[in-house]
């Protein structure tokens, strides 16, 4: 006969135990795995700020290089139009020159060296013209 406290009632009650025991290892076995989890996903969130940061800063030097580059750039081509207009000014007053030399010479053509001497007896060096070439420009004149 068993008694109530018998060995039914204990095999009934360690069973429970057993299963409750093994819940319990269950249960912070899964607090131990969520918190794990926490810290991993909070590792990677400061990870994925940290690399935002990073690419903020690489940004922002982007930009002020950027900027910078375009600042030289448009001062060059400032400077660039500044000396085109020059050049151009220059290569008129060339052809200008070139054509008043052309003019005296083709106007002094007909002198003899004895009219490079003025009436006062001097050397009169406009009177050599004719013997001068048309002037010649080069791309170094342009760099001054």
């Amino acid at each position: 006969m068993t008694s109530p406290g018998g060995p039914s009632s204990s095999g009934s009650e360690d069973l429970q135990q057993l299963m409750d025991q093994r819940k319990r290892k269950r249960m912070i076995s899964n607090r131990e795995s969520a918190r794990r989890s926490r810290m991993k996903k909070q590792t990677h969130l400061n990870e994925l700020m940290a690399q935002v940061n990073q690419l903020k800063e690489q940004n922002n030097q982007t930009v002020t290089n950027i900027n910078r580059v375009t600042q030289v750039y448009l001062n060059v081509e400032a400077q660039n139009s500044v000396l085109r207009a020059q050049m151009a000014e220059l290569s008129h007053r060339l052809q200008s020159l070139n054509e008043i030399i052309n003019c005296i010479n083709s106007a002094n053509s007909t002198i003899d060296e004895t009219q490079v001497i003025g009436d006062d007896g001097f050397f009169n060096p406009w009177n050599l013209l004719h013997v001068n070439q048309p002037i010649m420009a080069s791309a170094d004149a342009f760099m001054y």
